[in-house]
C-alpha cells in the first residue's frame, strides 16, 4: 500500500509518465441545406474518408428520416465538437458539385424572395436518380467476320460493323435494316465480343455553323452587335424590341451561335410549353440538332437525363420554362429570355419569382450577357432601356419587309351582334370573305371553356365552386362545369339544385367553345379548331393541332391566349379579338399595358409570310387608350403614358410593392392574423402598408384569404422592412399560413 504524505516538498513517489497525452477526437462539421423551412443550413458530420466540398450533393438523417441536401458554404462552422451532438452525412452522390456562383443565386433568390433557401435550393435539385452518373450501355464490337452460314442480312451487318467501333445492339439492327434475330444469331457464333458505351447523348451537340445567317438590313446589324456583346463575355442586359414577324428570334440565335463557339453553354427561357414545338423545328434548322427540353412535360426518365447532361456539361443549350433557370450549368455563357414581358414567368407558388428578373440576376452573378425579346416589351424593361441600363436593339419591320395587318375598331355599341351571339356582323363579313379566298381565320378570346357562369332562369341560382370563390365554368366539349382556381368540377346538371326545375338553366357569356359553337351555325362547311389549354389530349394533342394549321389543314382558328405569340400560321389573315375590353375590367394597374401586349401579339399572327392581311377588335370602349394605340400601331406613344402613369403613381419600375398573403381555413382567423400583422409593422419613411382586405379571390382550395399591400420608394428596403414586420407579429399556427410576395403580378 502507498501512502502519499502531506508534505510541501515533491511527492515521495510519483506514477510513471504516460507519455504524451493522447489527441482528442474531432470531427469536421459542415451546413447542410436541406428542404426544408428553416432560415439555414443544419450542421453534420463527414465521416472518416469521405470527401465533400461546398455545393456536394449528399443524403443527410433529418429526423426519422433521410433526405438529399447540398454541402453548403463554411461560415465558419467546424472545429472541434462534440460528435455525440452531429448526426453523420450517409451518402455523397457521385455528381460535381453546385457550382460557386450557383450557390451564390440560389442564396440571393432566397433573400430577395424572403423563401427559406432550402426551398430554393430544392428547385435545383428536381432530378434525384440523376445525381449518381448514368450506368454505361452495352455494346458490341466486330471480331469474327467468317460465319458457317452467311446471308445476305448477315453480310450487311458485318459490312457496317467492320469499321471497328462498337454498337449498340438496337442501333446495328436499325442501321443495317435486319431484324433483331439475325444480330441475335450472330452473336451466337461468337461474331462480335461484348464492350460498355457511355450513355448516349440526350440530344446532338449543335453546330454554330450548320447554316449561313440569312439576315438582311437591321436584322444583320442587330445580329452584329448581339455577337460583339457576347464576344466580350461580360455581364450586360440587351433588349430586343421588334414587331411581330421581325426576325428576332433569328437575330438572337447569332448569340447563341457565337456563345457555343466560345465554349459556352446557352439557356432559352420560353414561357409556354405549347412553343416548344415550333421553336425546336427552327432551332434545329439553324443548327442542325434540337436542344435539350426542360419543362413540366417531360418524362421523368428524360428529365434526368437532361439534368444530369448539363451538369457535366454535355448538353450545349436548354430550352425550357422559367424552372429550367435553376438548371446547374457548367458553363452558362448566355441567357435568353423569349417573350420577356409574359406574366407566364412569374412563379406564385411556394417561391414567389420572377424569372426574367431571377435570369438578369444570374447573369450578373456569373458575369455573362443575358438578352430579353418581346415585340411588345414590359414597362420595366422599356425604362431600363431608356434609363441606359439595358442594350436597346430595334427591329422596326417585318422580315422580308411583309406588311403589318390593317386593324381596325368594332364599335359593338353601333354593330351589336345578333341576338344570342357574339360576333358582330363586320365580324362575319370578314370570316366569310377570308374563306372564300383560302386562307384562315383566327378568332381569339382569352376566356376557356363554353361559358363562365350558368345560372337558373327561374330562381336565380348561379353554380359557384364550393372550395373557391369563382363561378364553375361550363365546358360543354366535355359535360362537367369546373373551377378554374382548384380544379374542382362536377357533371353538368340538368335541373337547378335549388328549384329542381329542368331545361331552365342558361349560359351567361361566351368562351372560346360557345364561339365555336356559333363560327359552325355561319359557316358549317369550313374547318373549325378550338385551341385550349384545358382541351382533352394535353400538349400532345396541341402540337399536333398547331402543326395542322401551319399546314393550312384549318380554315377558322378559335382560340385563348396560347396562340397569342411565337406561332407562325402561313395562311393567316384574318384575326379578329372577339372581346378586346376584357383584360381591362379589374383593378390591376398592369391591366392597360396587359391589354396591349396581348392585343398586339394576337393581331401579330396576320401576315407574317406577306399576304395582305386584316384585323378587327370588337370593343365596347373604342376611345380608350389602349384600343387607339393598336389601332394606330402607335406603340411608343402608348409607353410615353403608360410610364407617365407609373412615375406619378411611384408604382414600379420607380416605386417597389410587395403582397403579404394571410390564408387560414376560417375566415375570422385569417382576418385577425392580418389586423395584428398590420399592426405589427414599424415605422419607415417612405413605406406603406395598405389593408388588410380580403382579396378578391376571397376563398381558394378552402381557404380565405386576407391581403396586405406594401408599397414603399424605389430605394426602400423592403426586404428588411418586412422582415422587421413579420418577426413583431404574431406567428403562424395551426392552419395559418403568410406567403410574402415581393414585386407582385397578380392581385388576385
Amino acid at each position: 500500500m502507498v501512502r502519499a504524505m502531506k508534505t510541501d516538498s515533491p511527492a515521495l513517489f510519483e506514477l510513471p509518465d504516460p507519455g504524451p497525452e493522447p489527441a482528442r477526437q474531432t470531427v469536421r462539421a459542415v451546413p447542410v441545406l436541406v428542404p426544408m423551412p428553416a432560415p439555414g443550413p443544419y450542421s453534420y458530420t463527414v465521416p472518416e474518408n469521405v470527401h465533400v466540398v461546398p455545393g456536394s450533393i449528399v443524403v443527410v438523417p433529418l429526423g426519422p428520416r433521410k433526405v438529399i441536401g447540398v454541402v453548403w458554404d463554411e461560415r465558419g462552422e467546424g472545429g472541434s465538437v462534440d460528435p455525440k451532438k452531429l448526426r453523420p452525412i450517409e451518402h455523397v452522390f457521385d455528381c460535381p458539385p453546385l457550382a460557386d456562383d450557383m450557390r451564390v443565386f440560389l442564396d440571393w433568390v432566397a433573400a430577395y424572395t424572403l423563401t427559406p433557401p432550402g426551398y430554393v435550393a430544392r428547385m435545383a435539385l428536381r432530378a434525384p436518380t440523376a445525381f449518381d452518373p448514368e450506368p454505361m450501355v452495352e455494346g458490341l464490337r466486330l471480331v469474327k467476320s467468317e460465319l458457317e452460314r452467311m446471308t445476305p442480312a448477315r453480310a450487311r451487318v458485318i459490312e457496317l460493323a467492320s469499321d471497328g467501333f462498337a454498337w449498340t445492339r438496337l442501333g446495328l439492327v436499325h442501321a443495317a435494316g435486319v431484324s433483331a434475330s439475325v444480330v441475335d444469331g450472330m452473336i451466337a457464333q461468337g461474331a462480335f465480343e461484348t464492350v460498355f458505351l457511355p450513355p448516349p447523348p440526350v440530344v446532338a451537340p449543335p453546330d454554330p455553323d450548320y447554316v449561313a445567317d440569312r439576315l438582311e438590313g437591321v436584322q444583320k446589324d442587330a445580329a452584329r452587335v448581339l455577337i460583339k456583346t457576347v464576344d466580350k463575355g461580360k455581364f450586360s442586359v440587351s433588349l430586343i424590341d421588334g414587331v411581330t414577324g421581325s426576325g428576332k428570334t433569328e437575330v438572337y440565335f447569332e448569340a447563341v451561335a457565337e456563345a457555343l463557339k466560345r465554349g459556352k453553354q446557352v439557356l432559352i427561357l420560353l414561357p409556354e410549353i405549347a412553343l416548344t414545338a415550333s421553336f425546336l423545328e427552327r432551332f434545329q434548322d439553324r443548327f442542325g440538332s434540337k436542344p435539350a427540353e426542360w419543362h413540366s412535360d417531360l418524362a421523368p426518365r428524360t428529365r434526368e437525363k437532361v439534368w444530369r447532361q448539363v451538369v457535366t456539361g454535355e448538353v450545349r443549350v436548354v430550352a425550357g420554362a422559367r424552372s429550367a433557370l435553376f438548371l446547374p450549368f457548367a458553363e452558362l455563357g448566355l441567357i435568353v429570355v423569349d417573350e420577356e414581358h409574359d406574366p407566364a414567368y412569374k412563379q406564385e407558388d411556394r417561391v414567389f419569382y420572377n424569372a426574367r428578373d431571377m435570369a438578369v440576376v444570374r447573369a450578373r452573378i456569373g458575369d455573362f450577357p443575358t438578352v430579353l425579346v418581346s415585340a411588345t416589351p414590359s414597362v420595366e424593361s422599356q425604362v431600363n432601356a431608356m434609363q441606359g441600363r439595358y442594350q436597346a436593339i430595334h427591329l422596326p419591320t417585318r422580315f422580308g419587309d411583309a406588311a403589318m395587318p390593317d386593324l381596325r375598331l368594332v364599335d359593338m355599341r353601333r354593330h351589336a351582334p345578333a341576338r344570342g351571339g357574339f360576333l358582330s356582323p363586320l365580324m362575319l363579313r370578314g370570316v366569310d370573305a377570308t374563306l372564300k379566298k383560302g386562307e384562315q381565320s383566327l378568332l381569339f378570346l382569352n376566356r376557356r371553356g363554353y361559358a363562365p357562369l350558368t345560372l337558373c332562369r327561374v330562381c336565380g341560382h348561379r353554380f359557384q365552386c364550393p372550395q373557391c370563390s369563382s363561378w364553375l365554368v361550363e365546358h360543354r366539349f366535355r359535360g362537367v362545369i369546373q373551377c378554374h382556381q382548384c380544379g374542382y368540377q362536377e357533371k353538368t346538371p340538368e335541373a337547378c339544385p335549388e328549384c329542381g326545375t329542368l331545361d331552365h338553366l342558361v349560359a351567361c357569356g361566351p368562351g372560346v367553345e360557345r364561339i365555336a359553337e356559333e363560327v359552325v351555325s355561319h359557316f358549317p362547311d369550313a374547318r373549325t379548331i378550338v385551341l385550349s389549354s384545358d382541351m382533352a389530349g394535353g400538349v400532345k394533342r396541341l402540337r399536333l393541332e398547331l402543326e395542322a394549321i401551319a399546314k393550312g389543314e384549318a380554315d377558322i382558328v378559335i382560340g385563348t391566349q396560347l396562340v397569342a405569340k411565337g406561332h407562325n400560321f402561313p395562311l393567316m389573315t384574318l384575326v379578329g379579338i372577339v372581346d378586346a375590353d376584357l383584360g381591362l375590367a379589374n383593378g390591376d394597374p398592369r391591366a392597360a399595358e396587359r391589354t396591349f401586349q396581348l392585343l398586339h401579339q394576337v393581331t401579330g399572327r396576320a401576315g407574317r409570310t406577306g399576304l395582305k392581311s386584316h384585323g378587327l377588335i370588337q370593343t365596347y370602349q373604342p376611345g380608350h387608350p389602349v384600343m387607339q394605340a393598336i389601332v394606330s400601331g402607335d406603340a411608343e406613344a402608348f409607353y410615353d403614358r403608360e410610364i407617365s402613369e407609373r412615375e406619378k403613381a411611384n408604382l414600379p419600375p420607380f416605386g417597389r410593392l410587395a403582397s403579404i398573403i394571410i390564408s387560414a381555413d376560417d375566415r375570422h382567423s385569417a382576418e385577425v392574423h392580418a389586423r395584428a400583422l398590420r399592426n405589427a409593422a414599424p415605422q419607415a419613411a417612405g413605406i406603406t402598408v395598405l389593408g388588410p382586405a380580403e382579396a378578391p379571390l376571397a376563398l381558394v382550395r378552402g381557404r380565405y384569404r386576407f391581403r396586405l399591400l406594401v408599397h414603399g420608394q424605389r430605394t426602400s428596403d423592403m426586404q428588411g422592412f418586412l422582415k422587421a414586420m413579420l418577426a413583431a407579429g404574431p406567428k403562424e399556427r395551426g392552419s395559418l399560413h403568410v406567403q410574402v410576395d415581393i414585386d407582385p403580378q397578380s392581385f388576385l
